[in-house]
């Protein structure tokens, strides 16, 4: 792998603290209200007090989420994901030190605030600094980050359980999430490149220039100049046609934006979140023991990762997003009537093989979900879009995801008690509908540039005439030269 790769990959791994947040905060909640030590230290909170530490955190997701489409591009990438760095890390705080169950909800939602613009803006930062033939490996890791999160939170909860009773029990796992909102600022604020696209759509060419030849160190003299210059042109041309509102977005750019939307709301009424949360009630629907339940979740959230990394390593730049997300569609269809029917056959009976098959099938959910569709689509979300539009149009797509979240988890125990496992039917339609959507809509990105993939909607792609690109290489040449006598003048005044 070129030096370049391994700078973007090191990047990208410090923004996905980011998503790993996002992945933990949301499922150490889960371990933390069912602990007696936390109930008892918390008043017996009621049950609506307790479905809120979920609702309020989600909320504050989709406050997060529209906040970036708001004031993404005015801050810029990095200083956006700095402010949601500064937040989380007090939301984490004050969860972790709560005193009773009103600060406990404060600090959820200010994590969820954080977090929510953290996993709106890391998938498009990651795009941004990208190569092409690459891009799916390095956008792909902010997927990663959440299923490594969702890991750990789940290894963590399970070794909790087994701590005295009293708030360490709880505690703890809390406060493991402090350290990290405070890694990636510095990380931030020392070496994470600025992002070349928003530095041309700021004005700022010369410093895009800049940036642009630190993250694409694997491209020759004659190949940055004619990238750098046909990324500036499309991005130019695009802001003539500045959008002013969301009306104009739909109109104008209708195909872009509503794959961009419609990718995000397709991941959560694949059901992955309502198997996610309740697994556990699933499992005891099995008769299976409190603490083997925990080590079931924590599997669960181990094969989540390990079929994440995986896929986004070996498959998203090699077989393209477009096959991933029609084959996860695919397969979540089968296996979620599979899941549907072990369930219905066997969680009443003492059949222990009948069981385990239906532990297979949530397993089997959980390779399919998260090796084809975890990573793919936050990163295709981002990627469709044109720089004018992709902070704004980013935000309402990640908003969609947690809204219709919240419909169906808060929906979850309800369904289960009255419908029992017929719930799970109500995904295998929504992931019909969404296979035929991605089938006639989702065109494929893979090996494009940002700009190429204009034209895969058909919109129109910016030429670069000769003359234009001779004047791009003439500047950079000019200050590639400026460079290197900066280097020598600074190691004659050393000698001096």
């Amino acid at each position: 792998m070129a030096g370049t790769a391994w700078y973007t990959l090191g990047v990208a791994f410090f923004a996905a603290i980011g998503t790993f947040l996002f992945g933990f905060d949301t499922g150490i909640a889960t371990t933390t209200i069912a602990h007696q030590s936390w109930i008892d230290y918390m008043n017996k909170p009621s049950k609506g007090l307790t479905g809120a530490v979920v609702a309020v955190y989600i909320a504050g997701e989709a406050g997060g989420a529209l906040t970036q489409t708001i004031i993404g591009d005015k801050l810029g990438r990095l200083r956006f994901m700095q402010l949601m760095c500064i937040i989380v890390t007090a939301g984490t705080v004050i969860q972790t030190a709560a005193q009773n169950i009103g600060m406990f909800l404060a600090g959820r939602v200010l994590a969820g605030y954080a977090v929510g613009g953290m996993v709106a803006t890391v998938p498009i930062y990651l795009s941004e600094i990208s190569a092409p033939h690459n891009r799916g490996l390095v956008g792909g890791v902010s997927g990663c980050g959440i299923s490594l999160g969702t890991m750990a939170s789940n290894w963590v909860g399970a070794a909790c359980s087994y701590a005295p009773y009293g708030p360490t029990q709880w505690r703890l796992p809390l406060g493991i999430q402090i350290p990290w909102g405070i890694i990636m600022f510095i990380g931030l604020v020392t070496f994470m490149p600025h992002s070349p696209r928003q530095l041309v759509r700021s004005g700022k060419i010369d410093e895009a220039r800049r940036q642009f030849m630190r993250v694409r160190r694997d491209l020759d003299g004659p190949q940055v100049h004619e990238e750098f210059i046909h990324m500036r042109s499309q991005i130019e041309f695009e802001m003539q046609r500045e959008i002013k509102s969301l009306k104009e977005v739909f109109k104008l750019f209708r195909h872009r934006a509503l794959v961009s939307v419609a990718v995000q709301t397709m991941t959560s009424l694949t059901g992955v979140n309502v198997i996610q949360y309740y697994q556990t009630i699933l499992f005891k629907s099995l008769g299976i023991s409190s603490h083997m339940i925990l080590i079931l979740a924590a599997i669960y959230g181990t094969i989540a990762f390990t079929s994440n990394v995986l896929t986004t390593r070996f498959l998203a730049d090699q077989w393209g997003r477009r096959k991933m997300m029609l084959t996860g569609l695919t397969g979540i269809i089968i296996i979620e009537i599979y899941a549907a029917v072990m369930q219905r056959k066997f969680q009443n009976t003492d059949n222990k093989v009948g069981k385990g098959f239906a532990v297979l099938g949530i397993y089997l959910f959980v390779v399919t979900y998260y090796g084809m569709l975890n990573s793919t689509t936050w990163l295709y979300g981002a990627e469709v879009l044109p720089i004018a539009l992709r902070s704004k149009v980013m935000g309402l797509a990640a908003a969609s995801h947690f809204i219709v979240n919240v419909a169906i988890t808060e929906a979850g125990p309800s369904a289960f008690a009255n419908i029992h496992e017929s719930y799970y039917y109500v995904f295998v339609g929504c992931s019909i509908f969404f296979l035929v959507i991605a089938y006639f809509y989702f065109p494929e990105t893979k090996q494009k540039s940002l700009e190429e993939i204009a034209a895969a909607f058909g919109d129109k792609v910016v030429l670069v005439d000769e003359t234009t690109l001779a004047v791009e290489e003439a500047v950079m040449e000019a200050e590639d030269k400026a460079g290197e006598m900066q280097v020598e003048m600074a190691a004659v005044g050393n000698k001096v």
